[in-house]
């Protein structure tokens, strides 16, 4: 007779609402916020698209900022919801500024949505959201911000910044899953939803349901059967994060951006920080363009197969070639990750017939992180 065989992952007792909602709570206390936090069950995308179905409509003007990739997403969905949008948009290698977004109002007075991403962790760059608010709350615009990459790594203050729509993931800086995201919201980010009629209800996307059904019923009711794994992961890496310190936890980040940066300056062989200056330059990602006549996706390959565990990637789409992106984010916010990705690259622009200065980068990096 066969005995059930019984396994960590899957023999659980079922997560409570209680113990749901203390989850969310220590999400809360992480951003500092006093607005509804909603923890979705999936990937910060479904948030992010549930944010602005929610408050865009016919007659919502936009302003969409475009920094990077999932600047030009959220500018397709707006377009999608019947909104008019403003693009604006800056060069991938530096970061928007709080006149820029002024002048964008200046001309469209009309703007009542501004979508902002915080860190563009596929481009290495990161805006300036405290200045940006500003401007925002002197025209009372609904503000949506992606913090996905930049919770954990730098500071994130959705109430002192005036963000109405703040949507984290947990899978970068933070060092928790990417199945769960949360999502802080704003009274009157709850008011322009409640009052679109084209906002999702009865939906997996509705933040309504959330509100209406969850957080007005007191937190006593979950919408569906919770995401237990991820759940009970994103409150471990929370708990992590607590017994660290978030502003150790920012300066480890800001410490492997720096040294990164510096130790690619020193290794030589062509190679340069994408993002022109460290000041726009995110502390979760450190994006780096390849010599002339290099390709990014070849010396990735070739850094990989002597340790496929790095943290390199290629650029996306059309960066694939000219971009190198070496994720120092969560557990890889660390001097031995930072020295081994640069020693890989060092071998890896070697082996193309490139001079590079080995020591001279190890040098950099231990003296920024010393």
């Amino acid at each position: 007779m066969s005995s059930t065989v019984t396994h960590p992952f899957l023999d659980l007792a079922p997560l409570s609402a209680q113990h749901f909602a203390a989850i969310e709570a220590r999400v809360a206390r992480l951003l500092d916020t006093e607005q509804d936090v909603v923890i979705m069950q999936g990937e910060a995308l479904l948030p992010l698209e549930g944010c602005i179905r929610g408050a865009a409509r016919p007659g919502t003007t936009a302003l969409n900022v475009i920094t990077g990739p999932y600047g030009q997403t959220f500018g397709n969905w707006l377009r999608d919801c019947g909104a008019d949008v403003v693009d604006l948009a800056v060069p991938f290698h530096t970061a928007v500024t709080a006149d820029q977004v002024r002048q964008a109002f200046a001309e469209h007075p009309e703007i009542d949505f501004v979508s902002l991403v915080h860190a563009e962790a596929a481009t290495g760059n990161t805006n300036p959201v405290a200045e940006i608010g500003e401007v925002v709350r002197e025209h009372g615009a609904l503000f949506m911000l992606d913090a996905v990459a930049s919770v954990g790594a730098e500071p994130l203050l959705p109430d002192a910044w005036g963000v109405d729509l703040c949507v984290i993931g947990a899978q970068k800086a933070m060092g928790g899953p990417a199945g769960v995201s949360a999502v802080s919201v704003s009274e009157r980010a709850w008011q322009r939803i409640a009052a679109n009629p084209q906002a999702p209800r009865r939906s997996y996307l509705s933040l309504l349901d959330w509100k209406e059904r969850w957080i007005d019923g007191g937190r006593k009711a979950l919408l569906h059967a919770p995401a237990q794994l991820e759940m009970l992961a994103l409150e471990a890496c929370v708990e992590r994060i607590e017994t660290e310190g978030l502003d150790a936890l920012m300066a480890r980040h800001a410490t492997a951006a720096a040294a990164t940066r510096a130790g690619a300056l020193a290794l030589g062989g062509g190679l340069e920080p994408y993002v022109y200056e460290a000041r726009d330059a995110a502390p979760v990602a450190t994006t780096l363009r390849v010599p002339s006549g290099a390709d990014a996706s070849e010396l990735v390959a070739r850094a990989l197969a002597a340790d496929p565990v790095l943290p390199l990637v290629a650029g996306g789409g059309a960066l694939a070639k000219e971009m190198i992106r070496v994720n120092h984010y969560g557990p890889d916010a660390t001097r031995g990750v930072v020295h081994a990705c640069l020693a890989a690259l060092g071998a890896a622009l070697t082996e193309s017939g490139l001079t590079v200065d080995l020591e001279a980068a190890r040098r950099a990096v231990t003296a920024t992180w010393s």
